[in-house]
């Protein structure tokens, strides 16, 4: 558990399409098997240390002829940036992708001191 004091608790978030394979012929509509794409997201102001991401699926638009297979998760989280990944694999053909994050951890006070 990460403990925070509540006077200098940071929250930022925000909502961002991964892409729009459908439109264009990418892999996550064409393709088939293991894929993934990453997006690097940089926080406003960072942190006082590593935060806590979330990361969720606000829009999935899917092929109805195939299995739905997708994970989404944040990885390489820093005071100043995280990754997030999108996965499928199988024949799962994915059209288009919009997650929303947010991004909750300790920031430092104008009054802290660097010893």
């Amino acid at each position: 558990m990460q403990r925070i004091d509540t006077h200098q608790l940071g929250v930022e978030q925000d909502s961002l399409l991964l892409f729009s394979d459908f439109q264009d012929g990418g892999a996550m509509w064409t393709g088939k098997g293991p894929r993934e794409l990453r997006r690097v997201i940089d926080f406003d102001e960072p942190f006082a240390r590593p935060p806590v991401i979330t990361v969720g699926l606000s829009m999935l638009d899917m092929d109805q002829a195939s299995n739905h297979r997708v994970d989404i998760c944040a990885e390489m989280v820093t005071e100043d940036s995280f990754v997030i990944v999108f996965r499928t694999w199988g024949d799962t053909r994915v059209a288009r992708v919009r997650a929303d994050w947010m991004a909750l951890g300790p920031v430092r006070h104008v009054d802290d001191w660097n010893v």
